[in-house]
């Protein structure tokens, strides 16, 4: 394993998402609101402020908008979604929200899991520049990430032990759900690669080409990455047999950083901008793999983490009780997805150097928090 040692987001990081002027933001609201809902609605609109804790891809309003409604003032909590702009340096190198509203749409509608009804969309971007969407808002609370919950003084890492394995455990559950909803392919045709034109091979090498873009969308901007491409590599030369027919929905950005709780368990599965089609192994996965990087860098900090929690064999165990299904191994798929939060890093630190919060680095690689344990992973699986 390499020495380099991952550095932890400071105590008052709070990464710019948007160049937008969030003032103008009701007034362009309610003018949208007075055209698609019925006449005399007279709708109002209160902006109360962006989430801008946890996620960095896309720009998300919290607001309340009160129309009237036969005869009555009606007031609707909503979480507006909204699409990032060219110039404010986005995650992906293309931002399909369309997608996004009607996977959550259709998760709804197919099954138990919780996810925040979608309601209203404006798929141009001629209200606020770039298409969004409006969900109802749900209360509960979120682990954070800055600073990470594993690192103390949060209500997760504060709870007891039983409690945060009711979390894990209904997590898992939730993971379960989305993986029963049967026939994803038919469902889900536009979470498959091959909707954008990348047409090649089976599922995982669709979805490796659709990673691999990305990358050189990043790289273009920021530099390659030879860990990046030492992890390209082996993926091609090792790709798992996963017949396309056994394809679940996959979350994809399946996470508890990503999900609203309340008495530990999931009331709002969030963040549907990089779900696909695939095998059940991505989302446990990236779930894992997302827990271990914020463990890394508690180590290196000597703080004591959280090492009980979401640990594999648990994680894949509660899974095999509740689904039936026996997991394969996990080690090509983290690989996979530690590659890809190596090219998110990429181009948040793009994004920090375009708003002035770091300089340009000398070495990209140095912007990867999770680079030890990516390496680690890779070394094990003697790449």
């Amino acid at each position: 394993m390499t020495q380099d040692t991952p550095t932890a987001p400071p105590s008052d990081l709070k990464m710019q998402r948007s160049s937008r002027d969030a003032s103008t933001v009701p007034g362009l609201l309610e003018a949208w609101l007075a055209e698609v809902l019925p006449a005399g609605a007279e709708p109002q609109v209160v902006l109360h402020s962006g989430i801008d804790a946890n996620g960095m891809s896309s720009e998300t309003l919290v607001l309340d908008a009160t129309w009237t409604e036969d005869g009555e003032r009606t007031t609707r909590p909503f979480v507006a979604r909204v699409a990032p702009s060219e110039a404010d340096f986005p995650v992906f190198p293309r931002y399909d929200l369309q997608a996004q509203y009607d996977a959550m749409r259709l998760v709804g509608e197919l099954s138990d899991v919780p996810v925040p009804r979608v309601s209203l969309m404006e798929p141009t971007g001629d209200v606020l520049g770039t298409p969004f969407f409006l969900m109802d808002r749900i209360d509960g609370v979120i682990p954070p990430d800055v600073l990470p919950y594993n690192f103390g003084d949060s209500w997760l890492f504060d709870a007891a032990p039983e409690q945060q394995r009711r979390l894990q455990d209904s997590t898992v559950a939730a993971i379960v759900g989305l993986h029963a909803i049967d026939d994803a392919a038919a469902r889900f045709p536009f979470l498959d690669p091959a909707a954008h034109g990348l047409t090649g091979g089976d599922l995982l090498q669709r979805n490796i080409a659709r990673v691999r873009e990305w990358y050189e969308f990043a790289a273009a901007d920021i530099g390659r990455s030879p860990l990046v491409e030492r992890a390209f590599a082996w993926l091609e030369a090792n790709v798992p047999t996963a017949h396309d027919e056994d394809a679940v929905l996959c979350w994809g950005d399946s996470r508890i950083g990503n999900v609203i709780y309340r008495d530990f368990e999931p009331v709002a599965v969030l963040d549907w901008e990089v779900a696909l089609l695939g095998p059940r192994e991505l989302d446990l996965s990236w779930m894992l793999f997302a827990h271990q990087v914020f463990e890394t860098i508690a180590g290196v900090m000597g703080l004591p983490g959280m090492p009980d929690f979401l640990r594999e064999e648990d994680v894949v165990a509660t899974y095999r009780e509740l689904s039936g299904v026996e997991l394969g191994d996990l080690t090509w798929y983290h690989v996979f997805n530690g590659l890809q939060w190596c090219i998110v890093f990429m181009r948040t630190g793009a994004r920090q150097i375009h708003f002035g919060e770091i300089e340009r680095p000398d070495d990209v690689e140095s912007l990867f928090h999770c680079k030890p344990l990516v390496e680690r992973i890779l070394e094990q699986a003697g790449a």
